[in-house]
């Protein structure tokens, strides 16, 4: 009866790339193609948010991580919640002054056009890797429903995928983004009630048995200024400050974020858009966490093996346990997560090559072929992303590996922005080597420590900072300074 499930799949793919391409005739312009016109609601940005946030990555990775120890991830998701305070006062008010639209344009604005370049680069190659990560997480959801590993059949989730995104532009990427988080989320509550019934005992038996091995515990509030203290990805502080560093960079650098927070009509909207999400958010990661918990139990209590992947605990179990049908729908919601994150990707790769880079070299081109050009970019990052998926299968888990990845950047682009927003004396020399200070720092944490992830932004931004804030104060005669966003 396998073939049901696969209908049930086809038959999503088919309707919700028909659905994304249909705003193909509202894309008139640049404004329309990246910011959707700024028509979209604040609840549809906000949802946007979510699906952007959730990847397969997510919703595979994180029943792995309570499978294998307990719930201390919320600590990060606690964090996520000051980083929006401090992203609401301190960034939105300057990206709602005039018209943007990519983060990078606040740092022409502030240092001039070499660290715009600078920056909006980072962000290409930070976005890259970081998608070619949750391309491959297509790849273990997809492996599973065919029973193989072929890459072709990843080739058809990114040429959907690109089709929708190449013909609706940001509209497209907002309203499938909606559609996709409800029915990733109704999979996730219709896989909790049926692992659930799989247990003998119902939960009074998975809280007994989970929490006697400790799967429910939050808060690590473990302190001690000692090597150990900085490799646990998912104490109290690490978690607290972690996520908070990390979700100021990501949403207030970061063009996938920002290109939502634009979208919006009012800043007082992208505000609203924010805060709504962090509460779908919270909801979110802890129904994950409880069926990885959940699932801990049921593969104890049957003596069953581990797959060699964790990543693949989820997606084996909703495949060979659910009822048929079911076991369709809740796959097609994987892959809406992952369509979800892939179109947003190819839409913010599109605007910040187009909008920082093509454009300023090419400025008397009309609008037609500006969003022509749009399209056809997008298609060449569908192109790249597809090449890095393929290797990124040597990377190990794969929600900690692209975290991993976008916490190498996250910290150069955070420091240099909040450099630029802080501080009136620093200049733009002063911001590049400082950026660039913070890359090569970060490139050894990754590489030649064991520091846990959640640490890397927070020194990132740190080095960043600093190292700019001194040589800006070392070459203070540079000329190129602005300072128009502190007028």
């Amino acid at each position: 009866m396998r073939w049901i499930d696969l209908a049930v799949i086809i038959v999503y793919l088919i309707g919700i790339t028909w659905f994304g391409a249909r705003f193909r005739e509202t894309q008139k312009s640049l404004k329309d193609y990246f910011l959707g016109g700024r028509n979209a609601p604040w609840w549809a940005i906000g949802f946007s948010i979510v699906s952007a946030e959730t990847s397969t990555l997510t919703i595979i990775g994180t029943p792995a991580i309570a499978f294998n120890g307990n719930f201390g991830f919320l600590q990060v998701v606690f964090g996520y919640f000051l980083a929006r305070v401090l992203i609401s006062v301190l960034f939105l008010p300057h990206y709602f002054r005039g018209e943007m639209y990519t983060a990078y344009e606040l740092m022409k604005r502030r240092f001039g056009d070499r660290i715009r370049k600078l920056t909006a680069g980072s962000f290409l190659v930070l976005r890259a890797l970081a998608e070619g990560v949750r391309v491959f997480a297509i790849s273990i959801v997809v492996s599973i429903i065919l029973g193989t590993g072929d890459m072709l059949s990843i080739l058809v989730i990114v040429l959907l995928t690109l089709f929708y995104t190449f013909e609706g532009g940001m509209t497209a990427v907002i309203w499938t983004d909606v559609i996709q988080m409800v029915l990733y989320v109704f999979g996730a509550v219709v896989s909790l009630v049926v692992i659930l019934q799989a247990i003998p005992g119902g939960w009074p038996h998975v809280a007994e048995v989970a929490g006697a091995a400790g799967k429910f515990q939050v808060f690590d509030f473990r302190f001690s200024p000692t090597a150990e203290f900085f490799t646990r990805a998912y104490s109290f502080w690490g978690g607290l400050i972690g996520g908070l560093f990390l979700t100021t960079a990501s949403h207030g650098t970061e063009q996938l974020m920002v290109q939502r927070l634009l979208s919006a009509r009012t800043e007082g909207e992208s505000r609203a858009a924010l805060f709504a999400s962090w509460i779908v958010i919270f909801v979110q990661f802890s129904m994950f966490l409880v069926i990885g918990a959940m699932l801990f139990v049921f593969y104890k209590d049957n003596g069953m093996a581990m797959p060699r992947i964790a990543d693949q605990i989820y997606p084996r179990f909703i495949w060979e346990r659910l009822p048929v049908g079911i076991a369709g729908l809740i796959m097609a919601a994987i892959l809406a997560a992952a369509m979800s994150n892939l179109s947003a990707a190819l839409n913010a790769l599109a605007s910040t090559t187009i909008m920082d880079f093509y454009k300023p070299l090419r400025p008397n081109h009309t609008e037609d072929h500006y969003l022509g050009m749009a399209r056809k970019t997008t298609i060449v990052w569908g192109a790249v992303l597809m090449g890095i998926g393929v290797l990124a299968r040597q990377w190990g888990s794969v929600l900690e590996a692209g975290l991993g990845i976008a916490s190498i950047v996250y910290g150069s682009l955070l420091g240099v922005f909040l450099l630029g927003l802080l501080t009136k004396r620093a200049t733009e020399t002063g911001a590049m080597i400082g950026m660039s200070a913070g890359l090569l720092i970060m490139l050894y944490v990754k590489l030649g420590t064991s520091i846990a992830f959640t640490w890397y932004v927070l020194i990132g931004s740190s080095v960043t900072f600093v190292t700019g804030l001194l040589a800006s104060l070392l070459f203070s005669s540079d000329s190129s300074q602005r300072s128009a966003s502190h007028s």
